[in-house]
């Protein structure tokens, strides 16, 4: 069974800045400390976490959204995942990250969301 894991993060860096910190390479290596390659087309493929995660890219709308068929290598065979990121703008500045990230395996959401706790939203709190 899957499940479902939901998140609303608060950044103080505009909406392009998460986008870019999440869609390229570069950036998001250098924010995570692990190795990523990641396509900037739809359909293309991406890598993060020296190779623990991998998949496509669905939907890509530069400082707005990222939609990915995500998978780590712990996941059971042939299970993809998708999560979708929207980012919004807060008046005054900064922006409000929404994640929702379904077909997680349920023996994996926990370990799967702090995953993107503690390697994502901590280390991109502290990008201006």
């Amino acid at each position: 069974m899957c499940k479902t894991i939901k998140h609303k993060v608060r950044f103080k860096a505009s909406p392009e800045t998460i986008y870019d910190l999440l869609a390229d390479s570069r950036k998001r290596t250098e924010v995570t400390g692990r190795k990523a390659v990641m396509s900037d087309k739809v359909g293309g493929k991406f890598s993060t976490d020296a190779g623990q995660v991998t998949g496509v890219n669905v939907d890509l709308v530069p400082g707005r959204r990222l939609v990915q068929a995500w998978r780590r290598k712990d996941f059971p065979e042939g299970i993809y995942s998708m999560a979708a990121i929207t980012l919004d703008p807060i008046p005054g500045g900064g922006t409000e990250l929404e994640l929702t990230h379904r077909g997680v395996p349920k023996h994996l959401l926990d370990d799967t969301e702090e995953y993107w706790r503690h390697v994502y939203w901590a280390p991109m709190r502290a990008q201006r």
